[in-house]
C-alpha cells in the first residue's frame, strides 16, 4: 500500500468522445480490486460554472450527487464503476475556477496583486485537486477536452506542476489516443498518436502510458513503434480495444497489463485484483436468455448520451433478469393520436423520462394513457411522473383542463405547479419560492428521503423498506390541492417525504406495473447493485413480453 496519495493525470487527443470517462472509471475499478481506495475527480474547459443550464444535444446528460451537485455525466461512469459517492469537490470547470479566483481578487486576497494564470488559475487548479487526496490511496484526475484546445492549457500546465510539487513517483500521465485502421490501406496508423504526444511533450508532459484507442489488438510491431516514436516503454502501450459491453473495458485493460504497469510505476505493492465479480458481470451481459424491448418515450432521442444513466440502469435490470434490454427510441414530438398506438405497440415497457421544456408534452402524454389502458408496464421518471398525473386527472378524473403549470400557466387545474412554500429536509427549514426566483434556486437538487406508506405497492415491493433516500433535479412539484380528488378515482399515493407534503411516488392499481416516481433512480443504480425499480419495472415488461408474445 502507498503511504502518501498517488495521482493519475488522463488525458485525451486526436479527437474528442474517445472515452476518457470510462477509461477513468476502468483504471479505477482495477485499483479497487486491487484494495487500493480511490476516488476520481473530472476537469472540464468549458467556461459555464456547471452544466446545469446546457443544452443535452451539446453536452449530453447532466448527472446529480448526493450533496446536489449537478455534474458531468463522466462523474456517472465513475460511480458506477467504483465503489465511491462524489459530490461537489469531483468536478470542477473553468468558470467553477475562475469564479473562485475573481471572487478572492474582489475580497483582496490578493493584496493587490496582478492576478493572472500563472500562478493565480493553475494555483487554484491545483488546489481542487490536492483536496480530494485526504484519505485515498490513489487520486484519478480526467481532463476533459482534447490535446490542442486553448480552453484546456491551464489544467495541463498546473497538472504538470504537481509533479514537481508532489514528487515524480506520486504523479503518473496517462494519454488516451486513436489509433485508426484504414481499410484501404488494411493497415494500422500510428501518425495520429504520435502527433498527439508531440503536443502534450511541447506543453511539458511527458506521458507515462499510452491508452490507443482501436477496434482491434495492436500487434508487438505496431506497440514497438509507438513506443519509439512517442518515447514510452513498449509494455506501456495499451490496447484500448473496442468492446461489447462497457463493462469490459477493466478486464481489456488487465489483460493488457495496464494495473500491473501502473503500480509498477507508482511504486505501489498490492496483490493480485480480484476481478470474478466483473466477468461474471460481462458473461450474463453477453448471454442472457430472454430479451424484453423498452420504449423510452423522450425529446432528446438523437443523442443517447443524453439519457446516459437511465440506458446503464435499464441494461443493470436486464442483467439482474438475465435478460437483454433492446432500447426503442420514440421521439415524443412525433407522437400523435394517429400513429401512438402503431409506435408503442412494439414495446413490452414504456418509460418516459425526465426532461425540461414544453416539446412533446402531449406525445408523451398519450404514450402514458396508452400504457395505462393497454397495462403496459409503465415507468415514469421526474417529469415522466408529472405527465402520468397529467393524464390520469384528464381521462380518468375527467378534469379536462389539468395540466402543470410549467407548460400551462393559464390553467385553472394545475396539478403539477411552482409549490410555493414547503418543508426542506436537509435544512429542516421552511423554503419558499415564485416565479422570480432564480431558476437555480427554485430546484430541488440532490438526495432527499422518502417515507414509503403502502406495503401492498410497487415501491415497497422493489425497497422492502419504509425509508429511502433519492436523488432529484426538478424545479415543479404535486398538487396537493388534488390529492383527495385523484386519490378518490384510484391514483395511489405510495411515497411522500416524511412530513407528507411532498408527493414522491405515485402509482394506479389493478395494473401489472405503473409507477411514477418524482427522483431520479437512475443515478444511484450499479451493475452490481442494479436499482430496485429498474430491476422490477424490467421483471415485469419481460413478464409482458412473455404473456403477450410468445405463443
Amino acid at each position: 500500500m502507498p503511504g502518501k496519495t498517488k495521482f493519475i493525470f488522463v488525458t485525451g487527443g486526436v479527437l474528442s468522445s474517445l472515452g476518457k470517462g470510462l477509461a477513468s472509471a476502468s483504471i479505477g475499478a482495477l485499483l479497487e480490486c486491487r484494495g487500493l481506495k480511490v476516488t476520481l475527480l473530472k476537469l472540464d474547459p468549458y467556461i459555464n460554472v456547471d452544466p446545469g443550464t446546457m443544452n443535452p444535444f451539446q453536452h449530453g446528460e447532466v448527472f446529480v450527487t448526493d450533496d446536489g451537485t449537478e455534474t458531468d455525466l463522466d462523474l456517472g461512469h465513475y460511480e458506477r464503476f467504483v465503489n465511491v459517492r462524489l459530490n461537489a469537490n469531483n468536478n470542477f470547470t473553468t468558470g467553477k475556477i475562475y469564479h473562485s479566483v475573481i471572487s478572492k481578487e474582489r475580497r483582496g486576497d490578493y493584496l493587490g496583486g496582478t492576478v493572472q494564470v500563472i500562478p493565480h488559475i493553475t494555483d487554484e487548479i491545483k488546489n481542487s485537486i490536492i483536496q480530494t487526496s485526504e484519505n485515498v490511496d490513489i487520486v484519478i484526475v480526467e481532463i476533459g477536452g482534447t490535446i490542442g484546445d486553448i480552453e484546456s492549457l491551464p489544467f495541463l500546465e498546473a497538472i504538470r506542476q504537481i509533479r514537481f510539487d508532489v514528487g515524480k513517483e506520486n504523479v503518473l500521465y496517462i494519454h488516451l489516443t486513436f489509433v485508426p485502421y484504414i481499410s484501404t490501406a488494411g493497415e494500422l496508423k500510428t501518425k495520429p498518436t504520435q502527433h498527439s504526444v508531440k503536443e502534450l511533450r511541447s506543453i511539458g508532459i511527458q506521458p507515462d502510458i499510452l491508452l490507443c484507442r482501436t477496434d482491434r489488438f495492436l500487434s508487438k510491431e505496431i506497440k514497438a513503434k509507438i513506443a519509439l516514436f512517442c518515447n514510452v516503454s513498449q509494455d506501456a502501450v495499451i490496447t484500448a480495444k473496442d468492446v461489447e459491453c462497457i463493462y469490459e473495458v477493466p478486464l481489456v485493460f488487465n489483460k493488457e497489463g495496464l494495473d500491473n504497469k501502473i503500480l509498477e510505476l507508482l511504486n505501489v505493492w498490492t496483490g493480485s485484483p480480484r476481478l470474478d465479480a466483473w466477468n461474471k458481470l460481462v458473461e450474463k451481459y453477453k448471454h442472457p436468455a430472454h430479451s424484453v424491448r423498452i420504449a423510452i418515450v423522450g425529446k432528446y432521442t438523437d443523442l443517447t448520451e443524453s439519457y446516459k444513466s437511465l440506458n446503464e440502469a435499464l441494461s443493470h435490470g436486464g442483467i439482474d433478469n438475465d435478460a437483454k434490454v433492446d432500447l426503442l427510441y420514440v421521439d415524443a414530438g412525433a407522437l400523435d393520436k394517429k400513429n401512438y398506438e402503431d409506435i408503442l405497440s412494439e414495446a413490452d415497457g414504456i418509460l418516459v423520462p425526465g426532461g425540461f421544456g414544453s416539446r412533446g408534452i402531449e406525445g408523451k402524454i398519450l404514450s402514458i394513457q396508452y400504457a395505462r389502458e393497454k397495462k403496459v408496464p409503465f415507468f415514469g421518471i421526474c417529469l415522466g411522473m408529472q405527465l402520468a398525473v397529467v393524464e390520469f386527472a384528464r381521462n380518468v378524473a375527467k378534469i379536462k383542463d389539468a395540466h402543470s403549470s410549467e407548460f400551462n400557466a393559464e390553467s385553472q387545474s394545475p396539478v403539477i405547479h411552482l409549490m410555493r412554500e414547503w418543508f426542506d429536509e436537509k435544512t429542516q427549514s421552511i423554503q419558499r419560492r415564485d416565479d422570480s426566483t432564480e431558476k437555480g434556486a427554485t430546484m430541488r437538487l440532490g438526495a432527499y428521503p422518502c417515507r414509503l406508506l403502502k406495503k401492498d405497492s410497487f415501491a415497497y415491493g422493489a425497497y422492502k423498506s419504509e425509508k429511502i433516500s433519492e436523488r432529484h433535479r426538478h424545479r415543479y412539484e404535486f398538487n396537493n390541492d388534488f390529492r383527495k380528488p385523484l386519490d378518490d378515482k384510484g391514483l395511489v399515493f405510495t411515497g411522500t417525504s416524511p412530513k407528507g407534503d411532498l408527493v414522491e411516488i405515485i402509482e394506479i392499481k389493478d395494473h401489472p406495473w405503473f409507477l411514477g416516481c418524482q427522483f431520479h433512480p437512475e443515478f444511484k443504480s450499479r451493475p452490481m447493485a442494479p436499482h430496485p425499480l429498474f430491476r422490477d419495472f424490467i421483471k415485469a415488461s419481460l413478464e409482458h413480453h412473455q404473456k403477450m408474445r410468445i405463443p
